[in-house]
């Protein structure tokens, strides 16, 4: 949201975080499919034209399902887009041997998304994914960065580099991962050069490209630079954890999505 805000400020936007559910990362893809239905539902009830999921185990697990089975019994105009391929879209750019990794939720690597879009768009790339299910509970508590959290992030970066020595390139395939940032890098092997790639600038420039060549959509989008936050649980937890990630004091309204179900 961050990103894309300030990239394209000039649209209205509207922001749910399914907090009473989250995290989705070792759920069922039954169970996420469910949830991120009902999310998307609440936000055409909201009259969005376009809906984006900022999360990769929805984008991992129900998106395409959304897309083809829901969206042309709901209203074959509007679009729901997700995370995972404008971040492997970028992957090529950063790679100089060909050798990718990732970090990312269980769902998410379970699910392997990435290595399938990975291998539609560059076939010769080789993806090594590590799961890393104490990651998000790590920056939804606020340790994220404290010593604490150094046994998680180095332990997860072994393994994966086990796994492929040769990584050059490291995909963040979590919206809460660049909190973490710092200290991967930190924990990376001295003395080589291993890329991180955060999503974010990614999918909002995906994002502006996407607009510019689906002036149908576009056109359709609200230009007033506003933007209003909800949360399925508690206002004031969701509003200390926006603050981490958007540098910013906001307020956000609980609603309840429940019903949709």
């Amino acid at each position: 949201m961050s990103e894309i805000r300030s990239l394209l400020p000039q649209y209205d936007y509207i922001y749910l975080g399914d907090n009473a559910r989250a995290p989705y990362g070792n759920r069922s893809f039954d169970a996420v499919y469910r949830f991120t239905r009902d999310a998307v539902t609440w936000f055409f009830e909201q009259n969005c034209r376009l809906v984006i999921l900022a999360c990769n185990t929805a984008s991992a697990k129900a998106l395409r399902t959304i897309q083809q089975v829901d969206l042309p019994k709901i209203d074959p105009s509007r679009r729901v887009l997700g995370v995972i391929r404008p971040t492997v879209e970028s992957v090529a750019r950063f790679t100089k041997n060909g050798h990718v990794g990732l970090f990312g939720t269980t769902g998410t690597v379970i699910s392997g998304s990435y290595e399938i879009e990975i291998a539609k768009l560059y076939p010769h790339l080789k993806v090594s994914a590590e799961a890393c299910p104490m990651w998000v509970p790590l920056v939804e508590n606020n340790e994220f960065d404290k010593p604490g959290a150094d046994y998680f992030i180095k332990q997860h970066i072994d393994n994966l580099l086990k796994k492929d020595d040769l990584i050059d390139t490291i995909i963040l395939g979590c919206t809460h991962y660049p909190l973490l940032i710092d200290k991967i890098i930190e924990f990376l092997p001295k003395g080589r050069e291993i890329r991180v790639i955060s999503q974010g600038r990614h999918v909002a420039e995906s994002l502006k490209d996407y607009l510019h060549r689906h002036p149908e959509i576009e056109k359709r989008c609200s230009v007033n630079g506003t933007v209003n936050y909800f949360t399925t649980d508690l206002p004031g937890k969701f509003v200390d954890l926006a603050s981490l990630f958007l540098n910013e004091t906001i307020e956000a309204e609980k609603i309840n999505i429940d019903y949709l179900c």
